[in-house]
C-alpha cells in the first residue's frame, strides 16, 4: 500500500512558514520558527494540501515522496 513519506531539510528550512499557513493540520513551527510535523501527522494524515505546502516553500526545504511497503 502506498504511503507518503514528508522530509523537512532542517538545515536549509528559513523559517518562513508557508507551510505551515497552506497546511496547518500538518505543519507548525517549533519554538525557533522552523518548520516541523505536527505530532501524528508524519505521513500527512491525508491531507490534499502536503504538496500544496511543499511547493509553497520558498526555499524547496519538504520533500513529499510516495512509498510503497
Amino acid at each position: 500500500m502506498p504511503r507518503t513519506r514528508i522530509d523537512i531539510d532542517k538545515d536549509t528550512c528559513i523559517g518562513a512558514g508557508q507551510c505551515a499557513l497552506t497546511a496547518p493540520d500538518v505543519f507548525t513551527q517549533d519554538d525557533d520558527g522552523y518548520s516541523t510535523l505536527r505530532a501524528g501527522r508524519e505521513d500527512g494524515g491525508g491531507s490534499p494540501l502536503v504538496r500544496e505546502a511543499a511547493r509553497a516553500c520558498p526555499v524547496g526545504a519538504i520533500t513529499v515522496t510516495r512509498t510503497v511497503d
